[in-house]
Parts: C-alpha cells; structure tokens; sequence
C-alpha cells in the first residue's frame, strides 16, 4: 500500500511540470490569438441595424481585448444578399448580415418562415425561431452547409409600401415597378401583391424613383426615416407584407477555430444585440412616424385581407419547401401561448 501511495506521488510530481507547461502553452496562444472579421450588410450608416451591430462589435473587441476585432461594412461596401451568405459558406473571415431569405437557397424552407403576410407582432417571430421546427432547420444548415447562424432576430420592422400614390388594395399596383432587393422570396411576393417587382441596388433605387424607373420601393418605417426614400416617396401604405428581419452568418468551422471563451462572448454579443435593437425600433416607431407627418409624408391602412389572399400563391409555388410547410408554420404559431 505504502508503496502505491510512493508510485503514485511520484508520477503526480512528475506530470505537474507538464500540466504547467501545457497552461502557459495555452495561456500565450490565447494572449496572442487574433482574428479580425469583416461585416456586411445594405443598411445606411443611421439605420438602426448599423447603429446596433456598432455596439455589439465594440462590446466584443472590448470583451476580447482587441483578439476579436469585426469590421463593419454598411451599405453595400462588400458583398451583400445571396454573395455575401456565400462568403461564409466558402469559408472567408467574413460575417453576412442579410435576410433569412437568402438562406433559403440552401435550406428552402427558410424561405417560408419569413413568407409574406404570416406574423402580426414581433413577438410571434420570436416565438416561431425558437420552435424544434426552426432549430431543426438550423442544424440542417449548419451540417450541410457549414452556415452558423448567431441570430435571426435582428428585427427592424414591418416591411410597407413607399410610393407617390396612396395604395389601399391590389388592384392600385396594377402598372406599377416596386423596387425590392433579389431574393426570390420578395420579387415573387410583389408580383404576387399586383405590383412588377424590379430587383436593384439600394444605391440606385432613390435616383431609379426620382427619374421615374420604378414607381416606388418596399421597406420598414425605420428605413423610410433614415435612408432618404421619404424624400423621392411620399406615401406609405402599411401593407405590412413582410416581418422585415436579418440574421448573422458565420462559416461553422471558423467560428469552432474560435477559443470557447470567445466563442461565447460573441455569441451573447450578437444575442444582446438583436434584443437592444428591438427595443430600439418599437419605441422610435411612432416618433418616426409623427416627424415624417410633420414633413408631409402621409400614410395609409389597407386592406390587408385582400393583400394576405393574393400572397397565397408564393407559398404554393415555393420550390423545395417541406410539402404542407405554411399550415406547419401556422399550427406553430396556434401554439404559441396568449
């Protein structure tokens, strides 16, 4: 007995060295680990998104001490919409902030959980992206296709039409081009609302209404406050057609080349983020509204059951999609509690 206690003693001195070495051999790679991340998106600096991730990327280079720095790109300046979800995908040191659209060439039902006219409130939303049926997609994606996903919340308002003419059904949208970004997703909607949906760029979409290109644009009330379509368009018809929401996208792989504790320190980052932006468009929503009225923009209800039948369609001719999958959705939400 006495001679295993000696055994044992002496190995437990001997490995002690070794685990000694082996936590400062951690501790320096730690101390000298960086990586540096580039952000992209399409919103204008003084649109809310922009505003939050500046807040989240501050919080996570503070909280790293400078290892984890993301630069971020607003407006375009990199890749966006389906190139930018590709970036991660391939792998680069790149985060995509886009739509979850756009993450629906991949995993097709993502397509019809942000499908038109499906949630009245935010709340809604946020109980649908935390339901089996969505974290099922999730895993999907990121076992697939290698798509991390941080958030789906980052919710900037109900998507609205922006015009020079008051729309109140269907039938005024017959003749006319709507601007929309590319996904799939919103050019079938606008079609399918009455309107010809024309695809461009955000940076070529207010000279395309001044000059008479498109006859107007979709977007939120926090977009029509901030990114100068309340100048070109005067109207808004509160269509409501859309939950106007992005989520964040990192490459699976680098995100697990990340030491744990940073790992971490992101993720609540970008989850903190998309609450505090929340808050942010709920309570400006109205004070928006009233300063825009008092510059002569007006807006207008609808009839949104009208709106809500001609969508129909895009959900029937969703390629892909799990057969059945907008009753799924709407039995999700009959779960939700009250």
């Amino acid at each position: 007995m006495k001679k295993t206690l000696c055994v044992l003693l002496f190995l437990a001195l001997v490995a002690l060295p070794m685990f000694a070495q082996g936590s400062k051999e951690e501790a320096a790679n730690k101390e000298d680990y960086k990586l540096v991340l580039k952000m992209s998106h399409v919103f204008a600096p003084n649109e809310q998104l922009t505003k939050s991730l500046d807040i989240v990327v501050k919080k996570i280079y503070d909280r790293t001490n400078g290892a984890i720095e993301i630069q971020q790109y607003p407006q375009s300046q990199l890749a966006v919409y389906k190139d930018g979800v590709e970036q991660v995908v391939r792998g680069a040191k790149f985060i995509s902030v886009e739509d979850p659209s756009y993450l629906g060439d991949y995993v097709p039902d993502f397509n019809a959980l942000v499908g038109p006219m499906l949630y009245k409130s935010f709340d809604e939303y946020e109980y649908m992206i935390q339901t089996d049926l969505v974290k099922g997609m999730l895993k999907q994606l990121e076992d697939k296709y290698r798509i991390k996903v941080l958030a789906l919340d980052y919710i900037f308002g109900f998507r609205n039409l922006k015009t020079n003419k008051v729309i109140t059904t269907p039938a005024d949208l017959k003749g006319m081009k709507i601007r929309t970004p590319g996904s799939q997703l919103f050019i079938d909607t606008i079609n399918a609302m009455g309107a010809t949906a024309t695809p461009l760029g955000f940076s070529e979409t207010l000279s395309a209404v001044q000059q008479g290109v498109v006859d107007g644009l979709e977007g939120t009330m926090d977009a029509y406050g901030s990114n100068g379509s309340a100048e070109v368009a005067k109207n808004m018809a509160l269509t409501q057609h859309f939950l106007g929401t992005c989520g964040v996208y990192i490459n699976a792989d680098l995100f697990n080349s990340i030491p744990a504790e940073y790992q971490t320190i992101i993720q609540e980052e970008f989850t903190a983020g998309a609450k505090q932006m929340i808050g942010e468009i709920t309570n400006n929503y109205e004070k928006t509204k009233a300063r825009l009225e008092a510059q002569g923009n007006k807006f207008n209800e609808v009839d949104s059951a009208a709106f809500a039948k001609t969508v129909e369609s895009v959900y029937a001719n969703m390629k892909g999609v799990t057969p059945g999958i907008y009753q799924i959705l709407q039995d999700e939400l009959a779960k939700m509690p009250r």
